[in-house]
């Protein structure tokens, strides 16, 4: 017994006296911020991406916040309630954009790239109709990491920045309709829903999608008859499931549509295409036969529109009348409630940037989070999504091998 423990003492002694690995504090990770959010020139942007709720958490979590001035004002948040919330008020937007990441709403404009420094991060919509090859070079040339709110995914593989919008976009196309339905010149003073004696407003809504789901319940909720048509049968079951009631449902053929259009007084077109224009599902002569004082909220017309007769309007002038039949076709409804449409989006990133500040930068997002990882489309420069790269003829790079690579 005497011997073993006499051999373990003498173990223990020559492991004492044998190299040891160092061990070494191991630095925290997070890293702070400088978050640019500059006030958006676009014409129809009343949005803005961070409320002062929003900025004031990521100030708590040790970043820099630089506002630009009047930068919250068309989505009613006064500079007020951003400097209160610890962000720092500038009146050039050139400031803005020198911060590490910048943070918008509408897609930068050529002078705004100009003013970044370079190797910056950028968030904002990517809005790609609008967009020139030019646009891509000159961010490309900054070595610009650039991510789209369109391709933001989560956990569950859903889009939730186009859903959120999507919602907000249903169910406000019922409430212009109701608001344009009511007027004394447009919709001849007619309520929207349903009173006991009196037949209910009949509402045609074509496309299944988020759209075409939140405009049903919103129908719905105020006493009215809905018909939703779409070309996909799995939607419209979907669309069933997720109402939790049967309602009126039918694919996209034009005889039927012209009949259910004849007795209804709200159409709204929410069909969208995966890629080009929305498929116009309305004829000219549909709108014709459609009632006099009828409203169509075109909600697809910042894809060219569903109905033939639809042109694109604006928030100042958003309606006109053809063949006694009120079109709205504004393009970005979100924007017309832009206080609750920047709530949504500010809960959206506000929790990303919190994140990449903890994680240590942008890079270590992209290797960890696949859903974060999908919004971008320029990596330091380089166009990492295909589509993209292969219509505005740019060079492609697999992103995945760039962030490997990349030190």
């Amino acid at each position: 017994m005497e011997e073993q423990q006499d051999f373990i003492m003498f173990s223990q002694h020559v492991t004492s006296l044998m190299p040891q690995e160092e061990r070494l504090e191991v630095p925290g990770r997070s890293i702070r911020l400088t978050i640019g959010i500059p006030k958006e020139t676009a014409r129809l942007e009343n949005r803005i991406p961070l409320v002062p709720d929003a900025v004031n958490l990521l100030v708590k979590a040790g970043h820099r916040v630089l506002v630009e001035k009047g930068a919250g004002t068309a989505s009613h948040y006064p500079d007020n309630e951003f400097s209160e919330a610890g962000a720092e008020m500038v009146y050039e937007s050139a400031s803005v954009f020198q911060c590490d990441v910048i943070i918008k709403v509408a897609p930068p404009t050529a002078d705004e790239i100009e003013m970044m420094r370079g190797k910056q991060v950028l968030l904002s919509s990517l809005n790609l109709a609008g967009l020139t090859e030019t646009h891509f070079r000159q961010l490309a040339a900054k070595k610009i990491t650039a991510l789209a709110y369109e391709y933001l995914k989560d956990r569950d593989g859903n889009f939730p920045v186009i859903r959120a919008m999507s919602e907000i976009a249903g169910t406000t196309s019922i409430l212009i309709a109701a608001e344009y339905l009511s007027h004394p010149e447009y919709g001849f003073g007619l309520m929207f829903g349903g009173l006991s004696g009196i037949s209910p407003t009949e509402v045609v809504i074509l496309g299944a999608g988020t759209v075409g789901e939140y405009a049903a319940r919103a129908a719905m909720s105020m006493g009215a008859l809905v018909k939703v048509f779409d070309s996909s049968v799995y939607r419209l079951r979907r669309l069933q499931n997720n109402l939790g009631t049967r309602i009126y449902t039918s694919v996209l053929q034009p005889k039927v549509i012209a009949e259910a259009l004849r007795s209804a007084v709200v159409a709204i077109g929410a069909v969208r295409s995966q890629a080009g224009l929305s498929p116009v599902c309305v004829t000219e002569e549909m709108v014709q036969q459609m009632k006099p004082g009828a409203i169509v909220i075109d909600v697809s017309i910042d894809q060219g529109g569903c109905f033939e007769t639809s042109v694109l309007t604006n928030h100042k002038n958003p309606v006109f009348q053809k063949y006694g039949v009120t079109h709205y076709c504004v393009p970005n409804i979100p924007s017309r409630v832009p206080r609750t449409a920047s709530l949504a989006l500010s809960n959206l990133l506000a929790p990303i940037m919190i994140k990449v500040g903890e994680e240590g930068g942008i890079n270590n997002i992209l290797r960890s989070d696949s859903g974060v990882r999908n919004s971008v489309y320029l990596f330091n420069g380089i166009s990492t999504n295909r589509y993209i790269s292969e219509y505005f003829h740019l060079p492609h790079k697999d992103l995945e091998l760039l962030i490997t690579a990349f030190h």
